[in-house]
């Protein structure tokens, strides 16, 4: 097979010897830990909502505002053209890609649940500030104060969860993630539905709900466990013999401690983790975890989708409520394929929901931009038929990406870095989404006027790309314990000429 290699209890590693029970500790700990997604997920559901409604754009944007009057009854394009209101989106991630690099430090030093805390704290401010912003300098400070906090909160929890889970769970537990980020888009999408008619404030009101996730995660963050990989790097290990101990719900831990200790004290030799990065041995790590993965599933066009539904659907001629209905849709479908990513990735492994979710994700681009060529432009609108044609297309897209791209963009790279360059792994793995995140929010709508429907071509061209990095380059991880990752690459047709036993 492509993706090569696996490994098993003769393997050198002492995974067979593992023992654990589901105790409620752990249940607690991931449930809690799990709520930094919604900070990220009610952000990503509400920002494009909040763009298309005509009270938020009369008081920050009276030139779009004036122009989709002007152009009520007319399809276009272009009608959300401008940098200024895209900026608005794409602030808080150019925020939370910078602050992630403080976060590695947090997280490394204090613990994943320091940064879980920290990041609660900056998104409440940011959420409080955008919901009383009388001008766009308050809007954009606010945006900066919730990408800190994400920036935060997405470096440690996919830490947390997959050092809290036993290895045979992990990728059920880690998508704990996607879930409530899911969760917080489809809450976000309904926010929007309902507030939509409370004029001249409902844009406020939407905005101003971020700070109940953010509550959230603060008050359960106080009662959350440190892991026993972070207690064990800080050199607590009684401590960290104590948390592993309930949170597997045994006292025979011995041999999965002693692997956490091996892991520590490698790491202790590591002065600067993210030069290690930049090693020979950690070029998969590096290529795949820290780049690939997370670039990738930005260009999958998703969150544009996501980003934009509302826009996106009046741009198509759907009325306001009908768009904001149409991608709470949308956000649904995401709920349903995490859900059905928890209960199988495990099951059939990451490189199957990867491969078989692909070829969705192109044939149904390649629809959408048929569809659109054929039926949109010019002066054309789009018929009731064809609107529904276009909702289920994009559902089914969603629920391919749901299930794939979406939970194990986080998955993937939290599994595969060693405890030597975990955070500052994790940190470029958020850096990098950030980056890629904030220039496709940023870029988007000029794209999308000025390729029209061959967007949806350019972004099916990416997913091919990816679909074959992933074919190629990707190894099976799944039940494979964290610690012992790194047998994967010496047994790789590609990259065990770079990861060699030493």
């Amino acid at each position: 097979m492509a993706g090569g290699g696996a490994i098993g209890p003769h393997s050198g590693g002492r995974a067979h010897l593992y023992e654990y029970r589901i105790t409620p500790y752990f249940i607690f700990s991931c449930l809690v830990g799990s709520l930094g997604g919604s900070l990220f997920g009610y952000d990503l559901g509400v920002s494009g909502g909040v763009t298309s409604m005509d009270d938020f754009l009369e008081e920050f944007f009276p030139k779009i505002f004036r122009r989709k009057q002007a152009h009520l009854k007319e399809t276009d394009y272009c009608k959300y053209d401008s940098q200024v209101l895209t900026l608005f989106t794409s602030s808080l991630y150019f925020s939370a890609l910078i602050s992630t690099f403080g976060a590695s430090y947090v997280t490394r030093r204090k613990g994943r649940r320091f940064s879980i805390l920290c990041g609660s704290v900056s998104f409440f401010l940011g959420a409080v500030i955008n919901a009383a912003a009388i001008n766009i300098a308050m809007l954009i400070v606010g945006r900066v104060l919730l990408g800190i906090g994400i920036g935060f909160g997405n470096q440690a929890v996919p830490l947390y969860l997959s050092e809290m889970a036993p290895a045979k769970i992990r990728g059920a537990v880690n998508q704990l993630f996607q879930l409530t980020t899911c969760l917080g888009i489809l809450i976000a999408n309904f926010v929007n539905y309902g507030v939509e008619k409370i004029h001249p404030w409902g844009w406020r009101l939407s905005l101003g709900l971020a700070a109940v996730p953010a509550i959230l995660m603060f008050a359960g963050g106080l009662f959350l466990p440190e892991t026993p990989n972070s207690l064990v790097e800080q050199g607590r290990l009684q401590e960290g013999r104590f948390v592993l101990e309930r949170v597997r719900g045994t006292p025979k831990v011995e041999a999965e401690f002693q692997d956490l200790i091996d892991a520590s004290n490698a790491a202790k030799a590591i002065r600067n983790p993210f030069r290690n990065l930049l090693r020979r041995k950690n070029r998969p790590q590096l290529v795949i975890g820290a780049i690939g993965i997370p670039a990738f599933q930005q260009l999958t066009g998703n969150n544009s989708i996501l980003f934009y539904a509302p826009v996106i659907f009046q741009s198509l001629g759907f009325g306001s409520s009908a768009s904001l209905a149409s991608s709470a849709i949308t956000s649904g479908a995401l709920v349903l394929a995490t859900l059905i990513s928890m209960a199988f990735v495990d099951k059939f492994g990451r490189r199957a929901f990867f491969l078989e979710a692909g070829a969705e994700l192109i044939l149904c681009f390649v629809a959408v931009a048929i569809t659109l060529a054929v039926k949109f432009g010019d002066g054309k609108t789009i018929s009731r038929g064809t609107g529904v044609i276009l909702v289920i297309v994009i559902f089914v897209f969603v629920l391919a990406y749901g299930r794939s791209w979406g939970p194990l963009g986080w998955l993937v790279p939290s599994e595969l870095f060693p405890l030597e360059t975990r955070s500052a792994g994790q940190s470029m793995v958020v850096c990098v989404n950030m980056i890629f995140t904030a220039a496709i929010a940023q870029s988007f709508l000029a794209a999308l006027c000025h390729l029209k429907y061959g967007i949806f071509l350019l972004f099916a061209g990416l997913i091919f790309i990816m679909t074959s990095f992933v074919f190629f380059l990707l190894p099976e991880t799944k039940q494979v314990p964290i610690e012992e990752v790194h047998l994967l690459w010496q047994n790789h047709w590609f990259w065990k000429r770079y990861c060699e036993p030493e």
